[in-house]
Protein backbone atom coordinates (compact mmCIF):
# COMPACT_ATOMS: atom_id res chain seq x y z
CA UNK A 1 0.00 0.00 0.00
CA UNK A 2 1.93 3.41 -1.19
CA UNK A 3 0.70 6.79 -2.55
CA UNK A 4 2.03 8.86 -5.38
CA UNK A 5 2.58 11.56 -3.35
CA UNK A 6 4.33 14.77 -5.38
CA UNK A 7 4.94 17.03 -2.75
CA UNK A 8 5.12 17.81 0.96
CA UNK A 9 5.17 21.19 2.55
CA UNK A 10 4.00 23.55 5.06
CA UNK A 11 2.75 26.66 4.79
CA UNK A 12 -0.83 28.15 5.82
CA UNK A 13 -4.17 26.89 4.83
CA UNK A 14 -4.69 29.51 1.95
CA UNK A 15 -8.91 29.16 1.95
CA UNK A 16 -11.47 26.73 3.74
CA UNK A 17 -12.78 27.14 7.30
CA UNK A 18 -9.53 27.04 8.84
CA UNK A 19 -7.67 29.68 6.24
CA UNK A 20 -4.71 31.22 7.57
CA UNK A 21 -3.62 29.15 10.28
CA UNK A 22 -0.87 25.93 9.98
CA UNK A 23 -1.07 23.35 7.51
CA UNK A 24 0.84 20.46 5.94
CA UNK A 25 -0.14 20.15 2.74
CA UNK A 26 0.40 16.38 0.65
CA UNK A 27 -0.30 16.77 -2.84
CA UNK A 28 -1.22 13.46 -4.51
CA UNK A 29 -0.60 12.79 -8.39
CA UNK A 30 -3.80 12.99 -10.90
CA UNK A 31 -6.63 13.99 -10.97
CA UNK A 32 -10.76 12.49 -13.42
CA UNK A 33 -11.24 16.43 -14.24
CA UNK A 34 -9.36 19.21 -15.82
CA UNK A 35 -11.03 22.45 -14.94
CA UNK A 36 -9.81 25.41 -17.52
CA UNK A 37 -8.46 27.37 -14.53
CA UNK A 38 -7.03 24.75 -12.32
CA UNK A 39 -3.71 25.55 -11.24
CA UNK A 40 -2.30 22.51 -10.14
CA UNK A 41 -2.54 20.97 -13.83
CA UNK A 42 0.96 19.72 -13.35
CA UNK A 43 0.07 17.25 -10.28
CA UNK A 44 -2.01 15.52 -13.25
CA UNK A 45 0.42 15.56 -16.24
CA UNK A 46 1.55 11.28 -16.80
CA UNK A 47 5.15 12.14 -16.64
CA UNK A 48 4.93 14.30 -12.96
CA UNK A 49 7.22 12.92 -11.03
CA UNK A 50 6.37 11.47 -7.51
CA UNK A 51 7.37 9.79 -4.40
CA UNK A 52 5.83 6.64 -3.38
CA UNK A 53 5.16 6.63 0.07
CA UNK A 54 3.20 4.48 2.72
CA UNK A 55 0.44 5.56 4.98
CA UNK A 56 2.83 5.47 7.56
CA UNK A 57 5.16 7.94 6.01
CA UNK A 58 2.97 10.34 5.48
CA UNK A 59 1.90 10.11 9.02
CA UNK A 60 5.30 10.46 10.32
CA UNK A 61 5.86 13.00 8.22
CA UNK A 62 3.61 15.35 9.09
CA UNK A 63 3.97 14.41 13.16
CA UNK A 64 7.40 15.88 12.96
CA UNK A 65 6.17 18.85 11.57
CA UNK A 66 4.64 19.79 15.04
CA UNK A 67 1.68 21.26 12.52
CA UNK A 68 -2.04 19.95 13.89
CA UNK A 69 -3.48 20.54 10.44
CA UNK A 70 -3.12 18.40 7.55
CA UNK A 71 -4.69 18.91 3.91
CA UNK A 72 -4.58 16.19 1.28
CA UNK A 73 -5.26 17.84 -2.12
CA UNK A 74 -4.10 16.72 -5.33
CA UNK A 75 -5.05 16.32 -8.41
CA UNK A 76 -7.90 14.18 -6.83
CA UNK A 77 -6.56 12.49 -3.83
CA UNK A 78 -9.56 10.32 -3.03
CA UNK A 79 -8.15 8.75 -6.69
CA UNK A 80 -5.26 6.96 -4.96
CA UNK A 81 -5.94 3.64 -4.24
CA UNK A 82 -6.61 2.30 -0.75
CA UNK A 83 -7.27 5.95 -0.07
CA UNK A 84 -9.30 4.70 3.04
CA UNK A 85 -6.07 3.45 4.56
CA UNK A 86 -4.39 6.42 4.63
CA UNK A 87 -7.57 8.23 6.73
CA UNK A 88 -7.36 5.61 8.87
CA UNK A 89 -3.94 5.69 9.79
CA UNK A 90 -4.55 9.37 10.83
CA UNK A 91 -7.61 8.41 12.78
CA UNK A 92 -5.97 6.93 15.34
CA UNK A 93 -3.75 10.86 15.68
CA UNK A 94 -6.24 12.00 17.85
CA UNK A 95 -4.37 15.92 17.54
CA UNK A 96 -3.99 15.90 14.04
CA UNK A 97 -6.54 17.35 11.98
CA UNK A 98 -7.32 16.57 8.09
CA UNK A 99 -9.22 18.23 5.73
CA UNK A 100 -9.26 16.13 2.11
CA UNK A 101 -9.96 18.98 -0.95
CA UNK A 102 -12.12 17.46 -3.52
CA UNK A 103 -13.23 17.90 -6.53
CA UNK A 104 -16.95 17.08 -6.23
CA UNK A 105 -16.84 14.10 -8.35
CA UNK A 106 -15.97 11.67 -6.38
CA UNK A 107 -18.55 9.67 -3.52
CA UNK A 108 -17.92 10.30 -0.20
CA UNK A 109 -19.58 8.19 1.56
CA UNK A 110 -16.98 5.24 1.96
CA UNK A 111 -14.56 8.22 4.00
CA UNK A 112 -17.30 9.37 6.47
CA UNK A 113 -16.05 6.91 9.12
CA UNK A 114 -13.27 9.19 10.41
CA UNK A 115 -14.16 11.23 13.43
CA UNK A 116 -10.95 14.07 13.07
CA UNK A 117 -11.64 14.28 8.79
CA UNK A 118 -13.34 17.19 7.02
CA UNK A 119 -14.05 17.12 3.57
CA UNK A 120 -13.74 20.27 1.31
CA UNK A 121 -15.52 19.51 -1.90
CA UNK A 122 -15.88 22.08 -4.73
CA UNK A 123 -18.82 22.49 -7.30
CA UNK A 124 -17.46 22.62 -10.53
CA UNK A 125 -20.06 25.67 -12.06
CA UNK A 126 -20.61 25.63 -15.89
CA UNK A 127 -17.86 27.82 -16.91
CA UNK A 128 -15.28 24.95 -15.49
CA UNK A 129 -16.45 22.78 -18.37
CA UNK A 130 -16.74 19.89 -15.45
CA UNK A 131 -19.96 20.25 -13.85
CA UNK A 132 -21.83 17.12 -16.11
CA UNK A 133 -18.91 15.16 -14.06
CA UNK A 134 -20.39 16.61 -10.69
CA UNK A 135 -21.92 13.62 -7.91
CA UNK A 136 -24.61 15.46 -6.10
CA UNK A 137 -25.65 12.49 -4.23
CA UNK A 138 -23.09 13.92 -2.10
CA UNK A 139 -25.17 17.06 -0.93
CA UNK A 140 -27.28 14.31 1.34
CA UNK A 141 -24.34 13.86 3.33
CA UNK A 142 -21.95 16.31 3.56
CA UNK A 143 -21.97 17.83 7.55
CA UNK A 144 -21.85 20.82 9.50
CA UNK A 145 -17.68 20.13 9.51
CA UNK A 146 -17.68 20.31 5.93
CA UNK A 147 -17.10 22.91 3.74
CA UNK A 148 -19.02 22.96 -0.45
CA UNK A 149 -16.33 25.67 -2.40
CA UNK A 150 -18.06 27.00 -5.40
CA UNK A 151 -14.55 28.86 -7.55
CA UNK A 152 -16.59 31.14 -10.01
CA UNK A 153 -15.61 32.77 -12.91
CA UNK A 154 -18.79 35.07 -13.53
CA UNK A 155 -21.31 36.12 -12.13
CA UNK A 156 -23.52 33.39 -14.48
CA UNK A 157 -21.49 30.87 -12.66
CA UNK A 158 -22.75 32.95 -9.13
CA UNK A 159 -26.57 32.47 -10.28
CA UNK A 160 -25.74 28.65 -10.85
CA UNK A 161 -24.08 28.30 -7.56
CA UNK A 162 -27.61 30.40 -6.30
CA UNK A 163 -29.64 27.82 -7.82
CA UNK A 164 -27.12 24.83 -6.77
CA UNK A 165 -27.82 25.94 -3.09
CA UNK A 166 -31.51 26.69 -3.35
CA UNK A 167 -32.10 23.37 -4.81
CA UNK A 168 -30.51 20.74 -2.40
CA UNK A 169 -31.54 23.21 0.57
CA UNK A 170 -27.47 23.61 1.71
CA UNK A 171 -27.23 26.16 3.95
CA UNK A 172 -27.15 25.41 7.45
CA UNK A 173 -26.19 21.88 6.47
CA UNK A 174 -22.44 22.88 5.49
CA UNK A 175 -19.98 25.59 5.09
CA UNK A 176 -20.30 27.23 2.06
CA UNK A 177 -17.43 29.25 0.61
CA UNK A 178 -17.89 31.63 -3.08
CA UNK A 179 -14.03 32.43 -4.27
CA UNK A 180 -13.55 34.01 -7.15
CA UNK A 181 -11.38 32.35 -10.55
CA UNK A 182 -7.94 34.28 -9.84
CA UNK A 183 -8.15 37.50 -12.43
CA UNK A 184 -11.49 36.50 -13.99
CA UNK A 185 -14.13 38.01 -11.71
CA UNK A 186 -14.29 41.31 -10.54
CA UNK A 187 -14.39 40.84 -6.53
CA UNK A 188 -16.95 43.56 -6.18
CA UNK A 189 -19.24 41.17 -8.06
CA UNK A 190 -19.37 38.49 -5.73
CA UNK A 191 -19.66 41.15 -3.28
CA UNK A 192 -22.70 42.91 -5.20
CA UNK A 193 -24.04 39.33 -5.99
CA UNK A 194 -24.14 37.97 -1.97
CA UNK A 195 -25.76 41.51 -1.32
CA UNK A 196 -28.41 41.83 -3.61
CA UNK A 197 -29.36 38.30 -3.37
CA UNK A 198 -29.42 37.81 0.46
CA UNK A 199 -26.79 35.16 0.74
CA UNK A 200 -26.69 35.07 4.98
CA UNK A 201 -24.33 32.10 5.99
CA UNK A 202 -22.25 32.30 2.38
CA UNK A 203 -18.73 33.04 3.17
CA UNK A 204 -16.54 35.27 0.13
CA UNK A 205 -13.00 33.98 0.52
CA UNK A 206 -9.88 34.37 -1.57
CA UNK A 207 -6.60 32.12 -1.84
CA UNK A 208 -4.96 34.09 0.62
CA UNK A 209 -1.64 32.02 -0.59
CA UNK A 210 -2.38 33.40 -3.99
CA UNK A 211 -1.75 37.20 -3.05
CA UNK A 212 1.57 36.64 -0.22
CA UNK A 213 3.47 34.74 -3.38
CA UNK A 214 3.58 34.85 -6.60
CA UNK A 215 0.29 32.77 -8.03
CA UNK A 216 2.15 30.40 -9.73
CA UNK A 217 4.62 29.46 -7.07
CA UNK A 218 4.78 25.96 -5.92
CA UNK A 219 4.93 24.38 -2.75
CA UNK A 220 3.39 27.88 -0.68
Amino acid sequence: MSFKVVEIFESINGEGMRAGELAVFVRMKGCNLSCNYCDTMWANKPDCEFEEMTADQIVDRVKKSGIKNVTLTGGEPLLQKDADKLLEAFSSEKDIRVEVETNGSIDLKPFLKFENVSFTMDYKLPESDMEKYMNTDNFKILRKKDTLKFVASSVNDLKKAKEIIEKYELIGKVNIIFSPVFGKIELTDIVDFLKDNKLNDVRMQLQMHKFIWDPEERGV
